[in-house]
């Protein structure tokens, strides 16, 4: 049997009539598997870049390890606070599609920069230092920009009452995401360790690899062009925004006793700007007021790339899944964290079940010796205390590799109850011309995570197992602090904004919407709770 779809004409707002096509008999549009196809590719271009990042700049550039890191998450903080640049760019001038495609084109050309920058012949370290920097900011700007409107674009595709629809659309699409982190995660490094170029590690074809699939990414999203539904930028809606919250705050500073109350402090810009404009404002902030928890969420799952990776090379990794381990330990240990650390490990040949060992410390110019006993298939930390006496050597506790399964299983079934309802509670609860923008304030969770994390690593100096502890405790009481604002959060639906105030700029009096006042602060009706969030 054949695929067959249905055919539905929609008009956009600008007259032009389409046909929507639908996938064999469902409510789901053709035109979410470009977006699928794109998500996918995209992100395997990210990742996959990423992924050899850190080794370039220390074995290529020649950088030191604190700088190297430094600029590596200076580079991951960019791509998570540039989304707001996206959202605004989308939602007041160029609309999401054309959006999406513009910044993708920076995109490429930031990856083909940064490919080029990686070829020993063009110029000097001088050159491949401008070269990299410049592709990177491009990158950056490119992944930062479509991210918030490539989510809000694939939940546009669909009609409102197709909500059940949208929502398992965010959960394929959160899907593809995570596919395409995996598989770059691993091919990329093999790439570049495997294959010699330039008298060297290639990453030049590592860099270029993820430029092609940044490539196709485009090629795919343009394809399905004459399918989407495509809706027009509203104006400068930030800025909008934030003149109207400045008149607001300042009429109510300069308010006296004697002036009439308002229902809510943004009523006190209503003398200028409509009232739509106000109540679709209202909507965004009491959502991004809902955010403010969240953060510390992003702030342990971060760690697993870092603390909880580290905290594997202490254990004990003689497993039955040893073989899917390698697969998915080694290319991370290698690319990423011995390079951060300055860590090497080496391989022991014992000559038989154990072997008793002697290991040379050279610290602070004193020699120490330390002897111990290993036995095969078996990993080992030395851990070395500096006292009085000299160096004492110390193996660590033995623990088996398999206690990580339970927090890597109770983290990532977190990240599915979290980041998939969190992208499409984002997009139900935004006003059609604010979508990208509650997006790209989704996406800011990320990047305050990243920032927590860095400050209590760098600042706090507390062992590792007092930070996993702080961390717990801390997100105990995040739950319980964004529980109590969740029960009392009350869920609207932007479309009844349309039946509310049909005309977006005129000014309604009082007295006409006094009929749909049932609440101090939102004149929508509310809805019932659709989300898992």
């Amino acid at each position: 049997m054949g695929k067959r779809k249905e055919l539905k004409l929609e008009i956009h707002e600008s007259g032009k009539t389409i046909k929507s096509q639908k996938l064999c008999g469902t409510n789901y549009p053709v035109c979410i598997s470009f977006i699928v196809v794109n998500e996918f590719c995209e992100r395997f271009s990210y990742y996959g870049m990423k992924a050899v990042l850190t080794l370039y700049f220390i074995n290529y550039l020649h950088w030191n390890q604190n700088l190297s890191t430094a600029v590596y998450h200076a580079f991951s903080s960019l791509c998570y606070f540039t989304p707001i640049l996206g959202a605004l760019i989308a939602d007041s001038w160029l609309g999401k599609f054309k959006t999406i495609v513009y910044l993708s084109v920076f995109y490429v050309l930031g990856h083909v920069v940064k490919s080029v920058g990686a070829i020993p012949s063009v110029g000097d370290s001088t050159i491949h230092i401008a070269l990299s920097m410049v592709g990177l900011i491009l990158i950056a700007f490119g992944t930062g920009g479509i991210k918030p409107c490539v989510a809000a674009f694939g939940g546009d595709q669909f009609d409102e009452e197709h909500t059940n629809e949208r929502r398992k659309f965010f959960s394929i699409f959160y899907m593809s995401i995570n596919a395409g982190s995996v598989l770059s995660t691993v091919i990329t490094p093999i790439l570049r360790g495997n294959v010699q170029c330039f008298g060297g590690d290639c990453y030049a074809l590592a860099f270029g690899v993820p430029a092609i699939l940044m490539v196709i990414a485009l090629v795919v999203f343009i394809s399905g062009s004459g399918m989407y539904k495509k809706s027009p930028p509203e104006g400068n809606v930030l800025l909008d925004v934030c003149r109207c919250l400045g008149l607001a705050i300042k009429n109510r500073w300069m308010s006296s006793k004697y002036d009439s109350k308002r229902k809510h402090w943004l009523d006190w810009a209503e003398e200028k700007y409509p009232k739509r404009l106000i109540h679709e404002i209202k909507m965004v902030l009491r959502v991004l007021v809902l955010f403010i928890p969240l953060p510390m969420f992003w702030a342990l799952f971060d760690q697993q790339g870092s603390r909880w990776t580290l905290q594997a090379t202490r254990m004990n990794m003689a497993f039955m899944l040893n073989a899917l381990l390698i697969l998915m330990f080694v290319p991370i240990f290698d690319v990423v964290v011995y390079p951060l650390i300055g860590l090497s490990y080496q391989h022991l040949e014992l000559g038989g079940h154990n072997k008793t060992i002697t290991v040379g410390i050279n610290h602070n110019g004193h020699f120490h010796e330390c002897r111990e006993t290993f036995t095969e298939q078996k990993a080992y930390s030395l851990v070395l205390h500096s006292k009085t006496s000299g160096i004492v050597c110390q193996l660590a506790n033995n623990v088996h590799i398999a206690w990580q399964i339970p927090q890597y299983a109770l983290m990532t079934a977190g990240e599915v109850m979290f980041s998939i309802p969190g992208i499409e509670f984002s997009y139900s609860q935004a006003p059609a011309n604010m979508k990208s923008l509650l997006q790209a304030g989704w996406l800011l969770t990320v990047a305050f995570g990243n920032v927590i994390v860095l400050i209590v690593a760098e600042g706090a100096g507390l062992d590792q197992w007092m930070e996993f502890l702080l961390f717990a405790g801390l997100l105990v009481a995040v739950c319980i602090i964004f529980s109590i604002m969740a029960y009392f959060y009350t869920y609207v639906d932007p479309g009844e904004l349309d039946k509310l105030f049909p005309d977006k700029t005129v000014n309604e009096d009082e007295d006409d919407l006094k009929k749909d006042q049932t609440d101090d602060t939102m004149y929508l009706n509310s809805i019932e709770k659709s989300t898992n969030m």
